[in-house]
């Protein structure tokens, strides 16, 4: 597939959802809701489980799987109420020594008036400050879309990993052929410039594996082995080490 294909494949109705990936992966899971502010988003989806036998917090964007089930997700685009949840459940995680799994499959945050007045700037950026000290291992990987900060949001972490088939990008081809072009008839065009394929991302050091995840109990294990890695590290290296992966993002 080229990298257009590769967009257009990742937003397919028929791929596994962040629930899906929950469901097979993580047993007793019990899910926690709302970001004691406002109230609950349902694009974001997160509890604690058990990965195997490493106690977890885990934490999807779900899009749905139906048109009823998506507009209940919100097509898996979160409002600031997701992103404060999440960060509610991160901040738990520390406090009772748990890994974090984040699961990322958005186009992107929800842009409308009454997201921008509830702050969905500030829930990002938080997301972004408060995990870069989070003292705990977080694995973050993107199992769909990963689109622009609404997926970033979720991926300030030790480990990002990516679906060989998803894309993670800091905005949409269409997007960006709209806004360089006035049309997004080039959008194919800009799907190469942006460089947003799992490949791609992974020659530049963006992201740290490339997942196939045909198994789910394969998958789970290695999983469970990247989080025992993180687990062994202190607090202090793992935390020094995640500044270090982000600051040396660009550099050749």
């Amino acid at each position: 597939m080229n990298d257009i294909e590769i967009v257009r494949n990742a937003r397919s109705e028929n791929r596994k959802t962040a629930l899906d990936f929950i469901e097979g992966c993580i047993t007793e899971f019990t899910e926690l809701c709302g970001d004691r502010l406002y109230g609950d988003d349902k694009a974001v989806i997160g509890g604690i489980g058990f990965l195997l036998d490493i106690p977890v917090t885990v934490i999807g964007i779900e899009k749905g799987k139906d048109i009823n089930d998506r507009i209940v997700h919100n097509f898996g685009s979160a409002r600031p109420e997701g992103y404060r949840k999440a960060l509610r459940l991160m901040k738990q995680a520390e406090k009772f020594g748990r890994p974090i799994l984040c699961f990322v499959d958005t186009a992107g945050a929800y842009c409308d008036v009454l997201s921008e007045e509830h702050g969905q700037g500030r829930a990002i950026a938080d997301n972004l400050y408060e995990m870069s000290d989070l003292k705990t291992p977080i694995l973050s990987i993107v199992i769909g879309e990963g689109g622009s900060g609404g997926a970033l949001a979720l991926c300030h972490s030790d480990r990002i990993w990516m679906l060989e088939d998803a894309y993670f990008s800091v905005v949409s081809p269409e997007s960006c052929s709209n806004i360089l072009w006035k049309t997004t008839e080039k959008a194919d065009v800009a799907a190469r410039a942006l460089g947003l394929t799992a490949e791609k991302l992974y020659s530049l050091g963006i992201i740290d594996k490339i997942c196939k995840a045909t198994d789910m109990y394969e998958f789970t294990k290695e999983i469970a082995d990247q989080l025992e890695v993180l687990r062994k590290k202190s607090t202090d290296l793992l935390v020094r080490e995640r500044y270090k992966k982000f600051r040396s993002i660009g550099y050749m």
